[in-house]
């Protein structure tokens, strides 16, 4: 259902809940109050009906109807046209789930589009009822309500990107192979949770230079000025996220080296030990080969070997061998092969 909850309001207190749009206008007339109107994604009918009625811009009311909008804050005339990004932290999946709302103010009303389940703009509501003499301050005081829920609802996902930061350290260090990828999609999600921080400082310093020409209540520049403090504290916060990832992304990439080389020291001093082994393998087969090429050669029985005439020819070619085999060792003991 588009429209959520419309009410009138005079001095702090509800005079009148229409049930339709058209119901809402006629209302704000005869009590002369202030409507304050919440819509959930309506229909282009309904976001027509609302600019006719009360004179918002046409850019303004383009940028409603497409959504998908920066954090702003842009005032024509005497309306102010705010989008926030308002976010959530999902505990089961572990990500930050970001929406967007829209807010009109400007004399005799509120407007607020909502794009996503949060924020739960029915308990702004009740607490600005419950406060009729914040709410005796006029569309201000919505406008202040809400900016104050959006920001009231970035402390769980601030503590909940910590929590993952804490995790993310604890993973660099177990050769967790997982971690580099984490590592950038909570980077991605910094990111986005600056984007829609970030805008709200500049967003503040605006409504703060427009105080006196318009006329805004001491008490309500206090309460704006308040919320704004708490933004600045939760900018700093992202700001310190970024570089808590980026040092730990550049750690991963030192313990990923660090690593490697461990792996190519191994690697060479396997290779290196091979290398010995083999050294010795080939010496011992170059000992043995020479022995068993002249015991080979006597071993042919052809009719015509003189030597095995020879009275010397059998201790002679043990000799032999045995020459060839001590001399290869010497050479090869020399070179440090065995």
């Amino acid at each position: 259902m588009p429209v959520i909850d419309n009410a009138i309001y005079r001095g702090g207190a509800r005079v009148a809940t229409p049930s339709t749009l058209e119901e809402t206008f006629e209302a704000r007339e005869a009590h002369r109050g202030f409507a304050w109107i919440g819509l959930y994604r309506p229909t282009d009918a309904e976001l027509d009906a609302v600019a006719t009625e009360f004179g918002l811009h046409p850019l303004a009311v383009e940028d409603a109807r497409k959504g998908h909008q920066r954090a702003k804050l842009e005032r024509y005339g005497d309306t102010l046209f705010v989008v926030l990004r308002p976010a959530r932290y999902l505990d089961d999946v572990e990500q930050v789930e970001f929406g967007e709302l829209h807010v009109f103010v400007g004399p005799g009303f509120a407007i607020t589009i909502r794009h996503a389940e949060s924020p739960d703009l029915g308990k702004v509501r009740h607490r600005l009822e419950a406060t009729p003499e914040l709410l005796a301050k006029g569309p201000e005081a919505v406008l202040y309500a809400v900016l104050d829920e959006v920001v009231d609802e970035y402390s769980p996902v601030d503590q909940g990107l910590e929590n993952d930061i804490d995790e993310i350290e604890e993973q660099l260090f177990s050769g967790d192979p997982e971690v580099t990828r984490r590592i950038y999609d909570l980077a991605s999600e910094v990111m986005e949770f600056q984007r829609a921080t970030r805008p709200l400082v500049d967003m503040f310093g605006a409504l703060e230079r427009g105080f006196e020409k318009y006329d805004v209540d001491l008490e309500l520049q206090r309460y704006l000025r308040d919320v704004k403090d708490h933004v600045i504290r939760i900018v700093e916060r992202g700001e310190s996220f970024r570089q808590l990832l980026q040092n730990a992304l550049q750690v991963h990439a030192t313990l990923v080296g660090q690593r490697q080389n461990e792996e190519m020291k191994r690697l060479t001093e396997t290779s290196l030990a091979q290398s010995e082994q083999t050294k010795k393998i080939s010496s011992w087969a170059a000992i043995i080969f020479a022995p068993t090429l002249i015991a080979s050669v006597y071993g042919m029985n052809f009719t015509y070997m003189p030597e095995l005439d020879w009275g010397i020819g059998y201790p002679g070619a043990l000799a032999l061998m045995g020459g060839f085999a001590l001399t290869l060792y010497l050479i090869f003991k020399r070179r440090n092969w065995l």
